[in-house]
């Protein structure tokens, strides 16, 4: 396939739930095959692990605990597989993923709209268990469309606000009680602004650290490095942009950094070069280009297997538009397709 199933809900929290678990299946049975496979942990240790986080999961959205219900109902599996497709990484406490993320104000633009997205790098194996969900809630929460995998609530992607979200893995933390990151990225598409994003992620704890680069429709950006011990805001080098990788740069955090990924750094520095050079003119199509760069030597921003990283997917958010862009493969050979939030 050249794109990724899409995958379309609607109603109550329990409704949409029933939905994705019936149109998604045996694509949610591959995802948790994959689980056992990459975390080579028992699944009913898997399983027990993931439950221990429902309760930080209703605290967050009890409608969310509601959709993961439904979710099981409508796969016809069980609350605690429904619960792992949640917590992935958590309940296998295993961390992984690259990636290259960005956030861009109408000032770098040529057309004056903000642009926001990233390359996701993780092992190639995933883009077969990948989805494009779009949530149509009828309790109030906005519409949204993300890529994430199946039976899996919440990831990349951007809501009828314009609020959208991308994310670095970080590295060289303690797993701490708290939330995991899936809930909290679907919680972040159901603000109404970055400001409203970064007071969520204020208040809630993760159990695990990474980056978020956050955009929404009127045009504004930030950057927060998250840690089970708090948030840090990254201001980057111009207030008009946002690039990140998978290494801490705010000066709260970068006290952490243990150059987990060599080619983190080479990558923020390439893709900084890539920006500058085309600042002012910068549009869906050169952003693509820039998700497809091979020129960087150890920077490159297109992956092909380096710490087993391939570059399976990419977004493109338009925020003032409602337009998000998701590739399938590799940002040289990918296919794009535009989906309306």
């Amino acid at each position: 396939m050249k794109t990724f199933p899409v995958v379309e809900v609607s109603g109550s929290a329990f409704e949409m739930g029933v939905q994705h678990g019936q149109q998604a299946a045996p694509i949610i049975q591959r995802y948790l095959a994959w689980i056992d496979r990459l975390s080579g942990k028992p699944r009913a240790l898997l399983q027990q692990n993931a439950m221990r986080f429902l309760p930080h999961i209703k605290q967050l959205s009890p409608a969310y605990l509601d959709e993961v219900m439904g979710l099981a109902e409508g796969a016809g599996i069980t609350l605690s597989d429904a619960m792992l497709c949640q917590a992935r990484a958590e309940a296998a406490r295993q961390w992984e993923g690259g990636c290259t993320a960005f956030a861009i104000t109408r000032d770098g633009t040529q057309d004056g709209n903000p642009l926001a997205g990233q390359n996701q790098d993780l092992e190639s194996e995933y883009e077969d268990v990948a989805i494009v969900l779009k949530v149509r809630p009828s309790d109030g929460r906005p519409r949204a469309a993300m890529f994430t995998f199946a039976g899996q609530l919440g990831y990349a992607g951007m809501n009828q606000h314009g609020v959208a979200n991308f994310v670095n893995a970080l590295y060289n933390f303690k797993w701490q009680p708290g939330l995991p990151t899936y809930p909290a990225r679907r919680a972040l598409l159901e603000q109404r602004s970055v400001g409203a994003c970064v007071e969520l992620l204020k208040r809630h704890r993760t159990c695990s650290a990474l980056n978020l680069v956050l955009a929404d429709g009127a045009g504004r950006i930030a950057d927060v490095e998250v840690r089970p011990e708090g948030v840090a805001l990254f201001a980057d080098d111009d207030a008009s942009r946002r690039l990140h990788t998978n290494h801490y740069v705010t000066p709260a955090f970068a006290k952490f950094e243990d150059g987990t990924l060599p080619d983190s750094k080479p990558r923020l520095e390439r893709v900084r070069a890539l920006v500058r050079k085309h600042w002012g003119r910068i549009t869906v199509d050169v952003m693509k280009e820039i998700l497809a760069d091979h020129d960087g030597g150890d920077g490159a921003i297109c992956r092909h297997g380096a710490t087993n990283m391939h570059s399976i997917s990419g977004y493109i958010a338009e925020p003032a538009r409602g337009r998000l862009h998701v590739r399938r493969g590799h940002g040289c050979t990918g296919t794009w397709t535009v989906h309306a939030v």
